[in-house]
């Protein structure tokens, strides 16, 4: 703070300063003597605001949105399967279990026949859980293919040993052959599982 003694110094020296020299004075003193307003955060209101929803949402079987839990995620337990409550698997609404594909057997079950890929000049085993067509990429054959879904006809094949083809492979939801394509011996390799031994020419279409 400034002398008062110096405050008249500097009036008689300089006359104009005495003013900026009060007025200096006099915002120390406020500045110095002003106290806080004792201003509060507001409270937290999310706990009221998650009640609220909590009593204005109805109830239904769906889980949150964003809950971890569906499709398994999370630590807090996987989703409980359609159909059923936890613990009951693949069971069905009418009391079934939902049948297991033919590539769903297991090892213990697996069987091996022989294949007569008559235009790759080689015979292989292949095991009655795996297609005729990966079993043949796996050989290093060159094999036609596109959807490998059983949805076009891309990867077919006839199977030559006579008879209808599904007496040699079973297929795995084969959408595209018709009963008598089937008796011509076609069949569709990318979801074909191999039953029995058998030649087939890969690459024929019906």
């Amino acid at each position: 703070m400034l002398n008062p003694l110096a405050i008249v110094l500097v009036a008689i020296v300089n006359p104009p300063a005495i003013v900026l020299a009060a007025v200096a004075t006099l915002l120390v003193v406020l500045v110095t003597s002003v106290r806080g307003t004792g201003w509060e955060p507001t409270t937290d209101v999310s706990d009221e605001v998650l009640e609220h929803r909590a009593s204005s949402v109805p109830e239904t079987e769906f889980p949150e949105p964003g809950n971890r839990a569906v499709g398994g995620g999370g630590g807090g337990g996987g989703a409980i399967p359609a159909g059923g409550a936890e613990g009951e698997g693949a069971e069905l609404e009418e009391g079934g279990t939902a049948s297991a594909g033919p590539g769903d057997i297991p090892e213990d079950e697996v069987e091996y026949f022989e294949v007569e890929f008559e235009k790759q000049g080689e015979t292989i085993e292949v095991a009655n859980n795996e297609p005729l067509l990966d079993s043949g990429e796996n050989e290093g054959f060159d094999l036609p293919y596109a959807c490998r879904q059983g949805q076009c006809v891309s990867c077919a094949g006839q199977i030559t040993s006579g008879g209808n083809s599904e007496d040699y492979v079973v297929h795995d939801n084969q959408q595209m052959l018709d009963d008598g394509e089937l008796d011509e011996g076609y069949t569709l390799t990318c979801v074909a599982y191999p039953r029995s031994d058998f030649t087939i020419e890969t690459g024929e279409t019906p």
